[in-house]
């Protein structure tokens, strides 16, 4: 779940950074978008071990499965708009 977070978290600061600039940006808004989905990346699978195990309660990892979902699903909306105007 901490993963999701901060995943959403530097994309959404990406988002805002790329937008004050006019869409100019450098290349770190490109890594800062790269760690957001390798963290979410990560994020979900750890989620999906934990939600498999017995040990856990289940609220937590379900929880950060949808969020590490939710951003995996936006940062792939923003590479397509972005193919598409582009």
């Amino acid at each position: 779940m901490i993963l999701g977070l901060i995943s959403l978290v530097f994309l959404s600061a990406a988002v805002f950074g790329s937008y004050r600039s006019g869409g100019e940006v450098g290349t770190r808004y490109g890594f800062t978008g790269l760690l957001a989905f390798l963290y979410s990346l990560i994020g979900l699978l750890l989620g999906i071990v934990t939600a498999l195990n017995k040990n856990y309660y289940k609220a937590v990892p379900v929880a950060g499965i949808l969020l590490n979902l939710v951003s995996l699903v936006c940062l792939g909306l923003i590479l397509y708009v972005g193919g598409y105007l582009g």
